[in-house]
């Protein structure tokens, strides 16, 4: 069900400490391979969002066990992997994509689907692949059904990725356990969102996988165990964007606790881009702090971290000159087309914003209030949320679809203005 959410407009300048629940893309990474490892595993500070629950239970219904412990962590034994499941993808990219290439190393049917805009995702290439590495898929698209024999013989795979990082983030998650391993290979434009990419690889290091990515387009997994081990999960800095912007927009200071000195998550490029855009940003043991100054128009070429590009837009409609956003031509295919969305929704309050072949510019005018619509993605209602900061009268169509991502967004953006 949507829920309409007035944004709350910030009487003046924001002054808060926000911390942030843990990273979804680490915390679906190690569920995964905690299931597939061959000891227990404890998830430490993990995420609890939709997106994460939906791959916890999905993970249950292939096998493993996955226990709360007493302090907020998840205990995973994992178990012998079995068919006879339906898995709910939701609409979680992580899920659909990491999830297929586990089942396949099960034992019997599995069937996917997901929510009705999920259906329309690309899931093609991960499916095909999966075929090439000797896998049983009915389908293309969700929903599909994979046909297990309890394993996969794996071996060279060439798939073109320009459409997501998680085709190839997918694949090399369960590679170690394929008979031959997995060498995926990339032919087409540029992989977006390296940086997650190089997570799946620091990730399976971590749990004492063999990878080489020393080749240009290629990453090459060697068959062997997975070492079950204790993951401290890290916070969301994609999902720690919007209560900095907050700082950025109404010329405030917000802190975010705990963030790491070295990441590998993508989120980590906010600090560089809310400086070019005339913010003070500064990293210390205490967190990341980040204090409001007249923002600036920017040129920005957003390839490796496209998830915040809804943030940055939420921002450039305020900055004192224009603003080009470049090498994101990959999100049309997020969970909805994300460049034609946002423009849609500036211009709906009198901004103006323009589609371009791989981006956006934003010219900035005075907007008006009315109706932020997030079209059921969770980076759209953050950014209605940011922009109504500013505008009074904006109402996100759909606030509830932030708990894909951020278990109760509404209360935390409350917090943050001291308006409980």
């Amino acid at each position: 069900m949507t829920q309409q959410w007035p944004a709350r407009t910030a009487g003046g300048p924001v002054n808060a400490t926000v911390p942030v629940p843990g990273s979804k893309s680490i915390t679906n990474r190690a569920l995964v391979l905690a299931a597939i490892a061959d000891a227990p595993s404890v998830l430490r500070a993990p995420l609890r969002s939709r997106d994460t629950l939906l791959m916890a239970e999905a993970l249950r219904a292939l096998g493993a066990r996955i226990e709360d412990g007493p302090d907020g962590s998840w205990l995973v034994r994992p178990g012998e992997l079995r068919g006879s499941a339906r898995v709910d993808c939701g609409l979680a990219g992580t899920v659909m994509r990491f999830l297929p290439p586990v089942a396949a190393l099960a034992a019997g049917e599995v069937v996917f689907d997901g929510d009705e805009q999920a259906r329309v995702r690309p899931m093609g290439t991960v499916l095909g692949a999966l075929r090439a590495l000797g896998a049983d898929v009915d389908g293309d698209a969700l929903p599909f059904t994979l046909r297990g024999a309890g394993g996969l013989p794996g071996g060279e795979v060439v798939i073109d990725a320009s459409a997501s990082s998680q085709f190839v983030s997918g694949l090399l998650l369960s590679g170690a356990r394929y008979d031959k391993g997995v060498v995926v290979a990339h032919e087409g434009e540029p992989v977006p969102s390296l940086p997650h990419i190089e997570m799946t690889v620091a990730m399976l290091r971590e749990a004492g996988v063999v990878v080489d990515d020393s080749g240009r387009d290629t990453w090459r997994v060697e068959p062997g165990p997975v070492a079950g081990r204790e993951w401290d999960v890290e916070p969301d800095l994609s999902n720690a964007t919007p209560f900095l912007a907050a700082a950025a927009v109404t010329g405030g200071e917000v802190l975010v606790p705990g963030w790491p000195a070295a990441t590998t998550q993508a989120g980590d490029a906010i600090r560089g881009i809310l400086a070019e855009m005339g913010c003070s940003v500064e990293l210390g043991a205490d967190g990341l702090r980040v204090r409001g100054g007249e923002l600036r128009g920017v040129d920005l070429d957003l390839h490796d971290v496209g998830e915040l590009t809804p943030t940055v837009v939420a921002l450039a409609v305020f900055a004192s000159g224009p603003t080009v956003l470049r090498g994101i031509a990959h999100l049309r295919g997020h969970e909805t087309d994300r460049l034609a969305a946002l423009v849609a929704e500036v211009n709906g309050l009198g901004g103006d914003a323009e589609e371009t072949e791989d981006g956006l510019l934003i010219r900035p005018r005075a907007l008006r209030g009315g109706t932020w619509r997030a079209y059921a993605d969770h980076r759209m209602a953050t950014a209605g949320a940011i922009v109504g900061l500013r505008v009074p009268g904006v109402e996100v169509d759909d606030i509830g679809t932030t708990s894909k991502t951020i278990p109760d967004f509404p209360g935390m953006w409350a917090a943050m203005l001291g308006q409980r």
